[in-house]
């Protein structure tokens, strides 16, 4: 005779299920501990349980506790390490960051942008866009491994350092034109979690996630 004989809503997930249900481990043990008693005492004395059997059945009801405590232990650990990061964060409040993006960042009279490389480039060309769109200066930097770089373009007379400069950059090898992600420079408001993901938001950029911020400056 088996649980399931016993209880036809028992099988291997309704375990599961069961502690879902409850809400705890308990729950599931007491309930796991009825059926097996009840089981025993209904066996046919001539055909008794199979110890292999029961020490089976014992193992998935621990088995499956197990795994529910381990879920809870790595969301508990989960929520820790994202209020620690949200603690860090916290000290980047009023210091700039790199975040992808094509705005120049200026400071001083200089703007300031930057770029990441997948490859090593023979040609690299910068390209200063205007509030309109249109290109009023390009720096051709020659040859640049892979990897982050930065750059920076003094402002000429008559632009204004608060005006809404962007840049562009395009990078080659040979006749083949690279992958470029342009960087930018921006400044943290504040630091802010939604469920498990870590957010920063920024002076000119926006909200942006903790994982896109190339470099701390």
């Amino acid at each position: 005779m088996s649980l399931t004989s016993l209880d036809p809503t028992y099988t291997s997930t309704s375990v599961g299920s069961a502690t879902s249900a409850n809400n705890t481990d308990g729950a599931s043990e007491d309930r796991f501990l009825k059926l097996l008693v009840a089981q025993m005492r209904n066996q046919d004395p001539l055909n008794p349980m199979d110890n292999a059997q029961v020490t089976s059945q014992m193992a998935q009801i621990q088995t499956v506790n197990g795994i529910a405590k381990l879920d809870r232990t790595v969301a508990a650990l989960g929520s820790q390490f994202t209020a620690l990061q949200a603690l860090q964060g916290a000290s980047l409040v009023g210091r700039d960051v790199t975040v992808p993006g094509s705005a120049l960042s200026v400071r001083g009279g200089v703007a300031l942008g930057g770029f990441e490389l997948a490859s090593a480039a023979d040609a690299v060309k910068v390209e200063v866009l205007g509030p309109s769109g249109a290109v009023i200066d390009t720096l051709n930097l020659g040859a640049e491994g892979s990897g982050r770089h930065g750059f920076e373009w003094a402002l000429p007379a008559g632009v204004p350092a608060d005006a809404a400069l962007r840049f562009r950059v395009s990078a080659t090898s040979g006749a083949r034109a690279l992958a470029v992600t342009t960087l930018t420079r921006d400044r943290v408001e504040s630091v802010s979690t939604t469920g498990d993901r870590l957010e920063v938001d920024l002076e000119r950029t926006g909200t942006v996630a903790w994982d896109d911020i190339r470099a701390f400056n």
